[in-house]
């Protein structure tokens, strides 16, 4: 059983979007939710105690449960994630070097056919989504 597609439909369900499921030492699954208007405590509430009975009835195995939002720091998983956050300046850590770097700091630009334009001070990268190892959104304050 996918117990990230499990989460994804239950969290969907209850109208959220999830960011992310990771599973850590101990036993220990995080799950970060967002909606349009953030993340409130009581939004984590609702899905946690959700989520521990859907746990419960589909025998899924973990110790603790932590459900919180992605963050300012929030990462990005999906070619939507990109798009939302167009014009937001993100950290990308790559699979593969790009003219002998893996990791590159820039504005988000437009995507087109899962290549993504980043915009590293004024010079323009192109990185196809599928070398992308990890990125986050950096906040500005």
């Amino acid at each position: 059983m996918d117990v990230v597609k499990l989460i994804e439909v239950t969290v969907s369900g209850l109208g959220y979007e999830l960011v992310d499921v990771e599973r850590a030492g101990r036993g220990l699954l995080r799950v970060f939710i967002d909606k349009p208007d953030g993340i409130a405590v009581e939004d984590c509430q609702v899905v946690s105690n959700q989520l521990t009975r859907l746990f419960t009835v589909e025998n899924i195995d973990y110790d603790r449960l932590e459900v919180s939002s992605p963050g300012l720091d929030r990462a990005l998983k999906k070619e939507a994630d990109f798009i939302r956050f167009v014009g937001q300046k993100a950290q990308i850590k790559l699979r593969m070097p790009i003219a002998a770097r893996k990791n590159f700091i820039g504005v988000i630009g437009e995507i087109n056919d899962g290549v993504l334009q980043l915009d590293v001070e004024g010079v323009p990268v192109a990185i196809e989504l599928t070398n992308v190892d990890k990125a986050r959104l950096v906040p500005t304050f």
